[in-house]
């Protein structure tokens, strides 16, 4: 094991939960910090796991934890454009005004690795069918845009013995304790199965989805690769580009012919692709779930209950939860 004391940052997020969970089960000893928003239930008591309900902007906090941890994996953030739009100015202060401060503690409490996850949506919309790292980014959104200046801010701090890493993950799809539900594979399932009606906006627009599995077996190999292969370098991750369409068509084969797609039209039909090729050829990481797959996971939890009231709940929409507690 190259690194065995991990920070996360939204440890208890949609994608944070998993990872945490697949960390604590592989021997690491695993620090969560989180607001905690979601619920406290979505992370299971372990002696390797110590949880933190904190802010990231508390730099007296960071000061307090992050020493003797080897790695730092920051995914906190406002998530997702609506949310981010709800309070721009709380949206910036988490975003973008806590990432510098967070950085350099980080490396000056000894931190050997630090990875960050981006977007995919810093691209802005592309012509070309391959979009790749190396490509100039046109963030259309605050939210996008943040991430690029993180991603910059991130790189300037990059030496020897502080290798920083960048993710820009496609929309991830499938089951976590921490669900969400307002991503458009997971919409598609919740609606599928619980009202057997998909009401799908335009269409033809692509979206680049990867299963949540994969996502954190994306992560775990970022943590292990060795530093002269990641330190610096950025990472497209997702597993296909496939249409709003056709997503609402592979939910409606594994929840049931019964289902009802109702085409509506729609002025955004903005596409957007990646491509995953990099990852591939220098570190040898390829999906191994589908969205198929995503769609599978979802309907065994709505079965089992694992999903009460998965409609209304705000827990479950990031924008609803936004507005409820007011976050400042």
């Amino acid at each position: 094991m190259k690194f065995k004391k991990i920070l996360i940052t939204g440890g208890a997020g949609y994608v944070g939960s998993v990872l945490t969970q697949e960390l604590v089960n592989l021997g690491y000893k695993v620090t969560v910090l989180d607001l905690m928003i979601y619920g406290e239930d979505v992370l299971q008591k372990n002696k390797n796991l110590k949880i933190i309900k904190g802010d990231i902007r508390d730099q007296n906090l960071l000061n307090e934890i992050i020493p003797s941890h080897d790695v730092v994996i920051h995914l906190a953030c406002i998530s997702n454009d609506p949310s981010f739009e709800l309070n721009p100015t709380l949206g910036k202060s988490i975003n973008l005004d806590s990432f510098s401060p967070l950085v350099q503690i980080s490396k000056n409490s000894g931190v050997k690795r630090f990875i960050y996850a981006s977007s995919s949506s810093v691209y802005g919309i592309k012509k070309e069918k391959d979009v790749h790292e190396d490509m100039s980014l046109n963030p259309l959104t605050d939210y996008s845009k943040y991430k690029m200046e993180c991603e910059n801010i991130l790189l300037k701090f990059k030496s020897d013995d502080f290798i920083p890493i960048i993710i820009r993950p496609a929309t991830v799809c499938g089951y976590s304790p921490r669900q969400r539900l307002d991503v458009v594979v997971n919409i598609f399932a919740n609606l599928g199965y619980n009202n057997r009606e998909i009401k799908v906006f335009g269409g033809e627009q692509l979206r680049p989805n990867i299963h949540i599995k994969d996502m954190v077996n994306a992560y775990l190999i970022l943590l292990q690769s060795e530093d002269k292969k990641v330190s610096g370098e950025i990472f497209n991750v997702g597993y296909e580009n496939v249409s709003v369409q056709d997503l609402a068509k592979t939910t409606k084969n594994v929840l049931g012919d019964d289902i009802k797609l109702k085409n509506i039209s729609s002025d955004d039909n903005r596409s957007y692709h990646i491509s995953s090729k990099k990852i591939k050829d220098v570190l040898e990481f390829s999906p191994k779930y589908t969205i198929k797959n995503a769609i599978e996971d979802l309907k065994n939890a709505f079965e089992k209950k694992l999903l009460p009231n998965s409609l209304e709940d705000e827990k479950y929409f990031n924008i609803k939860k936004m507005q409820k507690i007011k976050l400042k």
